[in-house]
């Protein structure tokens, strides 16, 4: 399915809202992995759509 710009923007923050809270990642990322992305929630919510992991669903009308 292809996003629009705003959909993958809302998915991805919503996505590292979740993670800055406390939520589990959806892929195993190594150490070396997280400090590449330097544990940043936006980042990490960037490779779980990029993954296709992502739990959020686009409805549209």
């Amino acid at each position: 399915m292809k996003y629009t710009k705003y959909e993958k923007a809302r998915m991805i923050g919503s996505r590292a809202l979740q993670l800055s809270m406390g939520a589990p990642f959806l892929l195993d990322l190594s150490t070396e992995e997280l400090e590449t992305l330097q544990y940043n929630p936006i980042r990490i919510a960037l490779r779980e759509f990029e993954e296709d992991v992502l739990p959020i669903t686009v409805r549209r009308p």
